[in-house]
């Protein structure tokens, strides 16, 4: 028997080297994630209704930080200043979605990443 360990041929060493690049682009994502879970934290989206009347604010990752609701508001009675603040809530969640969305889509761009 000849030819001991043809079956790895140098075929191997340029798979170990599209492995070695898909770690390193692993670790790039990984670190960039980190990065932009602390700035998304820092962030603050306002979401707001009723012309300005109820505004709330939360962070990038919709942790809630703030109402606030103008005096004149308050004389709109419980039941429509309930409503303006559901409306901020959501208006403030949907711009903070959409951020981290568009900040996780620069994060991604350039990579090829596999389809699975």
């Amino acid at each position: 028997m000849t030819g001991k360990g043809q079956g790895f041929g140098f075929g191997g060493l340029g798979k170990m080297k599209e492995l070695a690049d898909a770690f390193k682009k692993a670790q790039q994502v990984q670190e960039g994630a980190r990065q932009l879970q602390e700035q998304l934290e820092q962030m603050e989206i306002e979401g707001e209704s009723g012309g300005g009347l109820v505004k709330v604010i939360v962070s990038g990752n919709q942790e809630p930080r703030r109402v606030e609701i103008a005096p004149e508001a308050l004389a709109q009675g419980a039941e429509l200043l309930s409503d303006l603040v559901t409306v901020a809530m959501k208006d403030a969640y949907s711009k903070s979605t959409a951020t981290m969305r568009e900040q996780m889509e620069v994060l991604t761009s350039g990579l090829e990443l596999p389809n699975f």
